[in-house]
This record gives structure tokens, C-alpha cells and sequence, in this order.
């Protein structure tokens, strides 16, 4: 293989990289737990909403993914944010809640830069490494893990302690650089020994000495502004004189924990599990015709599924959601309009219609009136693409809604 290849992949074939610096995750995780942590995104990593919007009208092909295919499966190592966004465009994953932004034009397979593992990381490393859009503590992961550099004492310190992990504002850089470093620590009592934080504190002493540093720098009583470099002289005096005292004593292996505590629930009457959604939200009453005929069997398609899922494959799901827009195209010819316009009409008076569970339900599975379009000619020309039974059963309850009200007997 060449050292670099353009190649033009399918979005539904990409896969995203779970050990994103960006926000690393399991290894062995799914495209779906990925998105789900990029749209919680806390800490506001992710930014998908701003991607979306400077991304203006349609997918730029001038920015390419780099991709790094692992047996036979492409890696996504930088863009991964815009493979979000073309995921979520096309049904591939569900959000787990509700698109406050509009997802611009995306074609189904874009260029990629396909290279080997080297020269992706080189690449990554280029361009994030220093741009500001990764933080300290996620580089110096990226370099140890990745570039096979030492690890950092700020790495180290989180290693043992999960202190920055666990207070998100001391992963700044000059923390890094001017308070967490090597002197400082020794200064304070703490020594870095084969990779190890060791202490000359009692766990108890460390531990105080070091919450009351975080919280100096979370107020801001250190900073690039406020005594700058006196580590020492911002504590408290107790904590002060701890370090003053104990400054003779041996060097032990620290067990200091910042890491919260796990609370064992006590045992409680176990929930009863919410009942799954029917097809259509359950039996309609249809008008005699073609649309009421679709309509039965689709509903013979989806039980003949439930009965046999276990030796079907994948796709299969992919035939129902295919169905469903026949089902749509024949309703809408009913009322001589085309499909997109007929739900056009109807979704927002079909959905007043249905209780809060079911709404909840459409905007976890990104069902909405802009997206159900796309949704189905998704489903008629890629079956894998449309393989989330769950978000087909979804669109299945707003057609079944809509066709209530234009096709149900009780409308003659």
C-alpha cells in the first residue's frame, strides 16, 4: 500500500476512533457510545453544533479525514467530528437528545486520506498537538501512549491521584507548566520515583496539601496573574506547616485518591421494564386500498422479524424502513402530492397527537419533520445505512399517525 492514498469511502463504513485524545473511550466501543459521549460532551470537546454551523452549507472537500484501516476496517484518526455529523445526517446513530442545529449537505461517500498507523499519528500529532484544541493533560496521553515519549509528571500526577481528571480546571498549561512541575512538587514534599508519585505526607497530609492548591488555582487565587510561581505561599498556613515539618522524613509511595467514591446503592423494588414500542404505535383502521394493503404487510414484515431475527441478518431491518417509503409514496399519491410534501403537511398535527413517551422517542432516534425525509431515502438505497430497527420503528409510529389522519375509516 502507499504510504498516503486518497480513496472516497462510504460514511456508513467509517469508524470512529475510540482513542481520540479528543475524548478517549473503550477500545472495543461502538459508533454509538462515541456519539453518545460527543453529544453529552461536558466539557464542550466535542463542539458539534459550532462544527456544524462553520461548516455552511455543505460538506468541504478540502478537508480531509485521515483513515488507517485495521484489518479491513477504516479507522477514522482526525476528522472524527465531521463523521459525527454525517452519522447523525444519515440515520446511522441515534442522539441522545434532541439536534438544536441543522446538519449541512453531506454525500454518502467523501475523500479520505488513507494512510499507514505512522504517518496518521504524525499527522494528528501536527495538528492538534499545539493548535489548542487539545488540552495538556490529553497530550501528554497522545505522546506516551502513542509517540512513545516519557510520561509528564502532570500525567503521572493524574495517573495516580485522578486529580485533574477529576477537577477539570486545573488541565490548563500553566498549571502544567508552572505549578504541577517536577521542582514544585518536590518543594511540596512529593517526588516522582519509576513512574510513581511518592509523598513524605501521610496520605491524609498529601492529600490535604493538594486539595488546598486546587483550590487556590479554581479561584484563581494562583494564577498567570495572581502570584505567580508562589506555589508554596498560597496555602494555607496548616498546610504550610505540614509541608515545613515533614520535609526530613522518607519518601513512601503515595495512595493519595481524588477519584470519587462509589456509593452501593442500597437494594430497591426492581423497575418494571417500559413496553416496547409496536409498529405503527399499534393496529390502524385504514381506508380499503392500496396504502391499507402496504400497511398489513409491512405489519406481516416486521412479525415475521420478531419471530425469526436470530437468523436473519443485519440488513433485514433495512427492508421494513424501504417499505415504509412505499407506504409514504402511496399515501401521499392518494392525496395527489408528492411523499415530502404529504409529511410535510401532516407531521406537526400527528405529533400533538401522540403522548410524551412516544415524542421523547422521535427525538431520540432523530426522527423529525426535516429529518423523515432523508430518513427514508436513506432506507431505499442503503440497507446497511438504515439498520436501526429501533429508529424505524420510531418513523413507523409518526407514518402510522399521519395516515390516521388522512387514511383512517373514521375520516370517510
Amino acid at each position: 500500500m502507499k504510504k498516503q492514498d486518497i480513496q472516497y469511502i462510504p460514511i456508513k463504513d467509517l469508524v470512529l476512533w475510540t482513542e481520540n485524545p479528543r475524548d478517549p473511550i473503550d477500545k472495543n466501543a461502538k459508533d454509538q457510545e462515541v456519539v453518545n459521549k460527543a453529544f453529552i460532551d461536558h466539557l464542550a470537546k466535542w463542539n458539534l453544533a459550532k462544527l456544524a454551523r462553520d461548516m455552511g452549507e455543505y460538506y468541504d472537500f478540502s478537508e480531509l479525514p485521515t483513515v488507517v484501516y485495521h484489518d479491513k476496517k477504516p479507522i477514522v484518526y482526525d476528522g472524527n467530528r465531521r463523521i459525527v455529523l454525517g452519522k447523525v445526517k444519515y440515520g446511522l446513530v441515534t442522539i441522545p437528545k434532541k439536534l438544536n442545529f441543522e446538519i449541512p449537505e453531506y454525500p454518502e461517500e467523501i475523500p479520505c486520506n488513507v494512510c499507514t498507523k505512522k504517518i496518521a499519528l504524525e499527522n494528528v500529532l501536527r495538528k492538534h498537538g499545539d493548535s489548542g484544541s487539545w488540552l495538556p493533560l490529553e497530550r501528554d496521553i497522545f505522546l506516551h501512549k502513542f509517540m512513545g515519549k516519557e510520561k509528564s509528571p502532570f500525567l503521572i500526577l493524574d495517573e495516580d491521584t485522578g486529580l485533574i481528571t477529576n477537577h477539570p480546571k486545573l488541565n490548563q498549561r500553566f498549571v502544567k507548566e508552572e505549578i504541577f512541575k517536577e521542582d514544585n512538587l518536590n518543594n511540596l514534599g512529593f517526588t516522582i520515583k519509576n513512574g510513581s508519585i511518592h509523598s513524605v505526607h501521610s496520605d491524609k497530609d498529601g492529600y490535604d496539601i493538594l486539595k488546598d492548591l486546587t483550590t487556590k488555582i479554581e479561584s484563581k487565587t494562583i494564577s498567570t496573574r495572581n502570584h505567580r510561581g508562589k506555589v508554596f505561599d498560597v496555602l494555607e498556613p496548616n498546610n504550610q506547616k505540614k509541608v515545613s515539618e515533614n520535609k526530613s522524613k522518607k519518601p513512601h509511595l503515595s495512595k493519595i485518591n481524588f477519584r470519587p467514591v462509589e456509593v452501593k446503592k442500597s437494594r430497591e423494588t426492581p423497575r418494571t421494564n417500559p413496553k416496547k414500542q409496536e409498529i405503527f404505535g399499534g393496529k390502524l383502521f385504514l381506508n380499503i386500498g392500496e396504502t391499507s394493503n402496504l400497511y398489513r404487510d409491512i405489519s406481516d414484515l416486521y412479525n415475521f422479524y420478531i419471530t425469526r431475527k436470530d437468523s436473519l441478518s443485519n440488513s433485514f431491518p433495512g427492508l421494513i424502513r424501504m417499505a415504509l417509503r412505499l407506504l409514504c409514496e402511496s399515501a401521499a399519491k392518494d392525496k395527489n402530492s408528492k411523499m415530502d410534501t404529504y409529511l410535510s403537511k401532516y407531521f406537526d398535527d400527528a405529533k400533538k397527537a401522540l403522548d410524551q413517551d412516544v415524542k421523547t422517542t422521535l427525538s431520540n432516534n432523530n426522527v423529525s419533520k426535516t429529518s423523515i425525509v432523508q430518513l427514508l431515502h436513506t432506507g431505499a438505497h442503503r440497507y446497511q445505512s438504515s439498520g436501526n430497527m429501533d429508529q424505524t420503528i420510531a418513523m413507523s409510529i409518526i407514518i402510522g399517525q399521519i395516515l390516521s389522519i388522512t387514511h383512517s375509516k373514521t375520516n370517510d
